[in-house]
């Protein structure tokens, strides 16, 4: 699994200008399992988003074709994690969508 974390590098009106093709963007990763969450962070300073296990480099490369990205308005930051603890319901959630968990799912 990896985290996304996006920061704001440009005044919000800049980032709210472009916030509809964002969603867009966000939703269409969404579809089709590669996103599994996505928010922003309080204070909105940027964002983040939840992914599926794969590859790093391909994460990063998805991350530079965000319109945020491609406008110049926010740096990416890709974390790799392993769950390693968690609500029975969510870690079987995650499995469910390919998220290795390195805990035995009930």
């Amino acid at each position: 699994m990896f985290v996304l974390l996006p920061t704001y590098r440009a005044p919000l009106e800049e980032v709210d200008a472009l916030l509809d093709e964002h969603r867009d963007w966000l939703d269409g990763h969404c579809a089709d399992g590669r996103f599994l969450l996505a928010g922003r962070q309080v204070p909105r300073d940027g964002g983040f988003i939840l992914a599926a296990d794969g590859d790093r480099r391909e994460l990063e490369r998805i991350a530079a074709t965000d319109p945020f990205s491609t406008a110049g308005l926010v740096t990416y930051e890709v974390l790799e994690v392993l769950p390693t603890a968690g609500i029975p319901a969510v870690l079987q959630a995650f499995a469910a969508h390919g998220v290795a968990v390195s805990v035995p799912v009930r």
